[in-house]
């Protein structure tokens, strides 16, 4: 069962302000925000931390997160020197990863000349699995993980709880497809079984009314293109495609425009 988040106004306050509008999704919201506080705060004073370098050093950043602190035109000088420490202390791990599985194709072929086999490939594939997981490593994706839950928590405890915020969900339209299965998960984790259901049966609700809705949207949006329609009025219809992309995949920063979709 969650805890009472009365001592974690840093989680609460966020939950309310992410609720306080009826659009889908407030937990898209909520991601939003906390990545994006925390790329402003790598790429900010704590970037010359020896305790954050180190961190930058030891996971590194995903290709989005990466991208967006490229993107954002903040510091650029601060974001090359992250590279520059995190490049020199990757440099010889990935390159013996490298000689690694190179040592053990040449050692193979001494042993057995030019006959194939397969013995000496668990070594490409090891060396394959080591660099995929620095690739999908990210210090930003990890504590952004852990500040959701923390805002799951409570969520939780607020929906069990506060008659208010109860009033505030009941508002909310949807939740994209990624953010409803953390809201099982989290009512999984922290509700008791009463609380759960309810949720649950106020999310199939609430979820089928706007599945039923985004599905007549992105159809008409088809029919929009048939000669037949073109004068017709496009209603609801003209931006289903970011919406559907959204409530499939969760809304990226800055979102899809409706130009985007027509």
């Amino acid at each position: 069962m969650s805890t009472d988040p009365s001592r974690e106004t840093i989680y609460t306050i966020p939950v309310n302000d992410a609720f306080s509008r009826p659009e889908p999704c407030p937990l898209c919201r909520l991601a939003e925000r906390c990545e994006a506080e925390l790329l402003d705060y790598y790429l900010g004073p704590s970037l010359m931390e020896p305790d954050v370098r180190q961190q930058t050093n030891a996971h590194g950043f995903c290709q989005s997160h990466l991208r967006a602190m490229y993107l954002s035109q903040k510091n650029r000088l601060g974001l090359g020197l992250m590279l520059r420490t995190y490049l020199e202390e990757g440099r010889n791990e990935w390159c013996g990863n490298l000689n690694q599985a190179a040592g053990a194709q040449a050692e193979k072929r001494r042993l057995f000349g030019t006959k194939n086999s397969d013995s000496g490939k668990e070594a490409l594939r090891l060396a394959a699995q080591n660099l995929r997981q620095e690739t999908e490593d990210c210090v930003v994706c990890q504590r952004s993980a852990y500040t959701m839950d923390r805002y799951m928590d409570v969520f939780c405890w607020l929906f069990g709880h506060d008659p208010v915020f109860r009033q505030k969900f009941n508002r909310t339209q949807a939740f994209c497809r990624p953010h409803l299965a953390l809201l099982l998960d989290s009512a999984a984790k922290y509700m008791d079984r009463r609380t759960a259901g309810e949720l649950a049966a106020a999310l199939a609700d609430k979820q089928a009314r706007y599945w039923d809705k985004l599905s007549q949207d992105v159809e008409w949006f088809t029919l929009k293109f048939d000669y037949r329609n073109t004068d017709k009025p496009w209603g609801d219809a003209k931006d289903a495609l970011p919406r559907a992309i959204d409530e499939l995949e969760g809304r990226t920063e800055g979102g899809l425009t409706p130009d985007e979709s027509t």
